[in-house]
């Protein structure tokens, strides 16, 4: 529980690093910045510790490549709708990934979603709807890129849960950060800023919350059932609010907790209805044993 609660705050900290710094940078230099830094954790496991097993590819390396180059893409794209908008708005609406993900799963993976999940993606939508401002005040840039950011976070978890029967999370988290900072790099020369001193704790900050983030999120899921860790993801609102308040004076709006608790119980009727078909299937399993 800790570990989950550890995660979903190192990810608010990253993001809110990252906002802060998009005022004087790109959003790919700054992933360029999080990937490089977070991968020196890794580099010393396999080359300082001998944990040589986690360069092994169990899959096609394509596919790792793929997830690497997708997932950089996501990356920036997440950054970019929290420079546009408020930490507790681009949260919320970032919730949406798990809306997106039976569709996807529908359209890749050929899988059966019945009439409770897109009960869910329905409600969690529409909630979407009360966010954006029913009265037409609306930030549309802003919200049709965190919605873009939910949308490749769901077709990353999709290439993730695919990758997931054949690699360790250690083995593509060191190809996403490695590969991941070399596509970052490629437009560096000609929108990279010096960074001020005072920038370099940030973007240190950037690197070491998000490496924080994935092994306590790593961890979590090997102590505790994917449920219970999948709950946690909503304390994020909550992060980004005080964080959001804090930095930036930022509130959410009357309409932005409604639409937000309204995404969120959508979500909550997914992963309940997920861990119900689970444990469904299990008791089959047993009693044909």
């Amino acid at each position: 529980m800790a570990a989950g609660l550890g995660a979903y705050l190192m990810f608010a900290i990253m993001y809110a690093f990252a906002k802060l710094l998009s005022d004087n940078h790109s959003v790919f230099e700054i992933a360029f910045y999080r990937n490089l830094i977070a991968s020196v954790p890794f580099l010393i496991l396999v080359f300082g510790l001998g944990r040589r097993e986690i360069l092994v590819i169990n899959s096609k390396p394509g596919l790792v490549g793929l997830r690497a180059a997708l997932g950089s893409l996501t990356l920036a794209t997440t950054f970019f709708a929290f420079s546009l908008m408020p930490m507790a708005d681009t949260t919320t609406l970032l919730f949406t990934a798990s809306l997106f993900v039976p569709v996807l799963g529908v359209i890749f993976l050929r899988e059966q979603v019945g009439p409770y999940r897109w009960t869910a993606v329905v409600i969690g939508f529409a909630g979407v709807l009360i966010m954006t401002r029913p009265s037409g005040d609306i930030y549309l840039l802003g919200v049709s890129v965190a919605l873009a950011a939910a949308c490749l976070q769901a077709v990353l978890q999709i290439v993730l849960r695919y990758l997931g029967r054949f690699e360790s999370p250690e083995t593509t988290s060191f190809y996403f950060f490695i590969i991941g900072t070399l596509i970052m790099a490629l437009p560096l020369p000609f929108i990279a800023v010096r960074p001020s001193l005072d920038e370099i704790p940030l973007l240190v900050g950037v690197g070491l919350s998000g490496a924080a983030a994935q092994w306590l999120l790593s961890t979590a899921f090997r102590n505790a059932p994917v449920a219970i860790v999948t709950v946690f993801n909503y304390s994020g609102i909550v992060w980004a609010t005080l964080l959001g308040w804090m930095i930036w004076n930022d509130w959410p709006l009357p309409q932005v907790l409604v639409g937000a608790a309204i995404i969120v119980a959508s979500n909550l009727l997914v992963i309940w209805r997920e861990s119900r078909l689970q444990r469904l299937s299990e008791a089959h399993i047993r009693a044909k044993l």
